[in-house]
């Protein structure tokens, strides 16, 4: 498995706005639109790949100098489990740490409160609604 950035627009891109809008957006009822897309071409875009398909992505947005949010964090579903989403986790923490950033704060999905957990993150709000489903904000201390 290969962790790579990926560029904005490139072949790669487009397979994790594919596995994005999959797992995490038609579920819910909805799509990307042009906009959202475009706005995303300042963020940190991260995949694992195998043999240039994508397994799972995700995408650190900057705060403010000192805080960086993840985003959209996605692996398939059949390989969910098998250290996919930590790899990720560690590469972005990674690469936010090297950028300068101190804290690493997210949207968490309720019903994965558990993974960030075992990932060393704390819930740092209430419960609130995103997407029509609840979140919790959570952050980590890079």
């Amino acid at each position: 498995m290969a962790l790579k950035i990926i560029d904005h627009g490139s072949p790669e891109y487009w397979q994790m706005v594919k596995l994005r809008n999959d797992l995490l957006r038609r579920p819910l009822g909805l799509d990307f639109n042009d906009q959202e897309l475009a706005s995303e071409t300042d963020n940190m875009l991260i995949g694992a790949f195998e043999d240039e398909e994508i397994l799972g992505c995700c995408m650190l947005v900057e705060e403010n100098p000192k805080i960086v949010r993840l985003r959209q964090m996605a692996v398939l579903n059949d390989l969910q489990g098998k250290g996919i989403g930590r790899a990720l986790m560690s590469f972005a923490e990674n690469i936010a740490r090297d950028r300068g950033y101190k804290i690493l704060s997210m949207h968490a999905r309720k019903n994965a409160l558990g993974f960030y957990e075992k990932m060393g993150y704390k819930i740092a709000s209430d419960e609130f609604k995103e997407v029509t489903i609840p979140h919790y904000v959570m952050e980590k201390e890079l």
